[in-house]
């Protein structure tokens, strides 16, 4: 897993402990610290105390503690020595009459800073004040300890030789809690990795709270959050723990460990920094919601390694639908409404109540229709005035022209038929044409045809054309410039091919009526195509989409990772051979990448005057929002991968 990738491999060790047994908790720790070399961990969180306990009481203010608490850190300081990678753990630490909790970085054989922690909760079940100060009361900039001198103090960051994007910060247990919590600063002064040493106890309710709230944190500061928590072996007198664990980047969760473990765990996945920081440069009010903080924060370098990882964390095939059914079908009711809104909303204002969409059995025409009937019940208009035209041409066969027909019927929609075949013939023989040549150009005058007439027909009846074209064709400019390209409002504009599988798919299986439940699954097991070629000698279609651009699911993955993270073509690859590496070799993801990046580039014209629709995820091609990139630039150097 090489480093230009961006991955950094961190981990969240929860030893088995025993209070206040310094000598037995130091070879817990080892033992994690072991193992997180073996597996090519680069950076290691232990819980908030880890080398004491946290549970320790009034143990903490006993002279015998606190000299094996900084005796165990020596050792555990020398063990590094053997080993590669930094190591965070938690200890009480003595300094000018005072003790402070704090957190200590650790890399091969060297005591790197130390930071304390910012707020001492002593409220409820927490009564830390009795023991420890908080940072603000600390006087010293540095402490000396082994002979060394070791920066001390809230405002340290760590970073990696000069690569600014693997830099991190710490902070510990209740600053997460707090309502501006010290990651903040962290984050905005070059924090791309927030580690967190805990101590959080469980009560009816707390996890779900806790979880939700690094997911915030690590969401709103666009960083990878790696949060330790002390385990079950901490005194059970008034108070229970569990040893969360959990690694999240921007608001998701990478891994999690079981709670309650009486012996110890850790968990590791591999965060992208170079994700992170591709969004913070992308959003401009990153820098600017919250002014910086006066104080500078002082940077530690850390020499880092290259462990020689393959990839552990799996990346979906299909990043614009959701894995869990639940959150898919919340999802898609979701995305269904918003499309459906904006359509309404554009109906409300120009005062149109009638609306032309052109039908042809496919699924990106059946997904619009869908939301023009929802559009329709929302502002409780009579579906006879969505007029669904089907214009069958030299491609059409019988099973999409029948569930074209037989959809809009059901709906109580006004269907309307216009065979296409006459007037493109009279067409080729105006342009010189030969009907038997199937090149772009016999195509592309079906496709104009189909338009013209929408068009035409929208303006006899007063009406509204919707398009149906998606986010995928556009990204790859396939469909025809002032044909399907072209419409009045276009409803599928962001919503990928991938998508709009699983969109007509939730609609299929929420819808009541059996007959069109029947027709929708039909639809859904057509092959993709524009029928625009004759079909065969049997009636079934030649024509497949995917056979002659690549399969939409990689397109959509290609398109996903290049838009939403700017990720380099290389990186993409990289990706796209972890991803699909059941599916497709790397050859054929070589092949399509390629034709992804040449057709994305040289189609930009197209994007450049799409009309308007409705923005739904991440990601847009509109050039009203959120892609705005010249239509002659040069892709020569994306395609040297």
């Amino acid at each position: 897993m090489e480093k230009k990738y961006g991955f950094v491999r961190v981990g969240a060790a929860v030893p088995e402990i025993k209070i206040s047994n310094v000598s037995f908790n130091i070879k817990e720790i080892k033992k994690y610290m072991d193992e997180a070399y073996k597996k090519g961990v680069e950076i290691t969180v232990f819980p908030e105390l880890s080398i004491t306990g946290y549970t320790c009481a009034d143990l903490f203010q006993n002279e015998l503690l606190l000299d094996q608490a900084e005796e165990g850190l020596i050792e555990l300081k020398k063990y590094t020595e053997k080993l590669k990678g930094v190591f965070i753990v938690g200890l009480p630490i003595r300094c000018n009459n005072q003790l402070f909790n704090a957190a200590v970085v650790l890399e091969h054989g060297h005591i790197l800073g130390m930071v304390p922690k910012t707020y001492i909760p002593n409220y409820g079940e927490f009564y830390e004040k009795r023991w420890f100060s908080e940072a603000k009361n600390l006087n010293v900039e540095s402490i000396v300890i082994d002979g060394a001198s070791i920066p001390f103090k809230t405002n340290l960051l760590f970073r990696e030789g000069n690569d600014l994007k693997r830099t991190f910060g710490i902070e510990i247990c209740e600053d997460l809690w707090c309502p501006y919590p010290p990651s903040v600063d962290a984050a905005i002064n070059g924090a791309t990795m927030l580690f967190n040493l805990s101590a959080s106890n469980e009560i009816i309710g707390k996890y779900e709270y806790r979880k939700s709230l690094v997911k915030g944190v690590s969401e709103k500061t666009v960083s990878a959050y790696i949060y330790a928590s002390s385990g079950a072996n901490e005194s059970s007198t008034d108070l229970v723990f569990s040893g969360h664990s959990l690694i999240v980047e921007n608001g998701k969760i990478l891994s999690e460990n079981e709670r309650f473990a009486l012996n110890g765990n850790m968990i590791i996945n591999d965060v992208d920094v170079s994700r992170l920081s591709a969004i913070r440069y992308k959003d401009i009010s990153y820098m600017a919601v919250i002014k910086k903080q006066e104080r500078d924060y002082e940077v530690i370098q850390y020499e880092g390694y290259n462990p020689d990882n393959i990839l552990m964390r799996i990346y979906d095939e299909y990043p614009f639908v959701p894995k869990n059914i639940q959150e898919r079908d919340r999802r898609s009711e979701e995305i269904l409404t918003i499309q459906a809104v904006g359509l309404a909303k554009r109906l409300k204002t120009t005062g149109i109540k009638r609306c032309v969409i052109g039908i042809s059995g496919g699924l990106d025409s059946t997904l619009a229709f869908l939301v023009v009937v929802k559009a329709y019940k929302i502002l409780g208009l009579d579906y006879k005035d969505i007029y669904g035209i089907t214009m069958p041409g030299f491609g059409t066969t019988n099973r999409t022209y029948e569930n074209a027909c037989e959809f809009v019927k059901l709906y109580g929609a006004t269907l309307k038929e216009v065979n296409i075949k006459d007037a493109c013939l009279q067409h080729f023989k105006d342009i010189d044409h030969d009907p038997a040549n199937l090149d772009v150009t016999y195509e592309n005058v079906q496709a104009r045809e189909r338009t013209q007439i929408l068009m035409d027909y929208a303006n006899k009846i007063g009406g509204l054309v919707i398009g149906t074209g998606d986010l995928s064709e556009l990204a790859l400019g396939w469909c025809t410039y002032n044909g399907d390209h072209m419409s009045m409002y276009a409803v599928n504009t962001s919503i990928p091919k991938t998508l709009v599988r699983y969109l007509v798919n939730y609609y299929a299986e929420t819808e009541e009526n059996k007959k069109c439940q029947t027709i929708l699954k039909d639809i859904l097991d057509t092959p993709v195509s524009p029928e625009l070629l004759p079909p065969s000698a049997s009636g079934e279609i030649l024509q497949q989409t995917e056979s002659i651009v690549g399969p939409y699911v990689l397109h959509d993955f290609f398109l996903y990772h290049f838009l939403r993270y700017g990720a380099s073509p290389e990186k993409i690859k990289f990706l796209a051979l972890n991803a699909f590496k059941d599916s497709f070799d790397e050859k054929t993801i070589d092949k399509w990448l390629k034709f992804f990046i040449k057709r994305f580039f040289n189609q930009q014209f197209k994007r450049s005057c799409i009309p308007d629709g409705p923005k739904v995820g991440t990601i847009s091609l509109s050039p009203r929002g959120d892609l705005r990139m010249p239509s002659d630039a040069d892709s020569t150097n994306w395609l040297d991968f």
